[in-house]
């Protein structure tokens, strides 16, 4: 498996995760966005989106964080990332799309240079631009987390999977906007509960081979 990624991305930072989680290796290719690497015509031709992660296996290409990490899980020996049960996997997919599709893509670096490129905004506008976004969506998310009568460290339960793998990437993109999420307490105990663990220590931006 080639795994094509770039350190700070919260979407590559996922498949990481979800990499440590299953045990798995790969061979890594980053990909550096603010060189704009995405655009080049070698990588468009893997994915003409122009967006990482992308994953080569068995001579094709998987693109999409949430379609690699279900097709890790579907595929793959190692812990489970989603639950059997219909209704208990529909709940962590919810959960988990609520963070990649509705709340990480307002963050995107695209729509950051956007925002500056074309209406003028600095850092601190960008940080309220993002607050906008992220502080409700991860309101929501405590309030599902919260609601679980598992008992359980993270999230849907007793170990970690999707949802977790979703959460950990966008608080830390909280943390990086400066948007105040201390009295999420929830979402503190799973952050706890899971950056305890070596498979999302590992994952961290900071520890990749194309950290700056």
């Amino acid at each position: 498996m080639i795994f094509h990624g770039y350190f700070r991305s919260s979407a590559a930072w996922r498949c990481r995760i979800a990499f440590n989680l299953k045990g798995l290796s790969y061979e890594f290719r980053p990909v550096h966005l603010r060189r704009k690497e995405q655009r080049a015509e070698a990588y468009l031709a893997l994915n003409p989106q122009g967006l990482v992660p992308a994953l080569e296996v068995d001579g094709k290409v998987l693109t999409q964080s949430l379609a690699i990490i279900e097709w890790l899980d579907e595929t793959q020996a190692g812990a489970r990332l989603l639950p059997d049960a219909p209704f208990a996997r529909a709940e962590v997919r919810a959960f988990a799309q609520m963070i990649a599709a509705d709340m990480h893509p307002l963050q995107n670096l695209r729509v950051l240079a956007a925002l500056e490129g074309r209406y003028g905004a600095d850092q601190a506008e960008k940080n309220t631009w993002c607050a906008l976004w992220l502080r409700p969506g991860l309101e929501a998310c405590e309030a599902l987390a919260a609601a679980q009568t598992h008992g359980g460290a993270f999230t849907f339960g007793d170990a970690p999977g999707l949802a977790d793998i979703c959460l950990i990437p966008q608080l830390a993109s909280a943390d990086r906007f400066g948007v105040d999420i201390t009295d999420l307490r929830r979402l503190a105990e799973i952050r706890a509960a899971c950056e305890a663990l070596e498979a999302f220590a590992s994952a961290a931006p900071d520890g990749q081979p194309d950290a700056e």
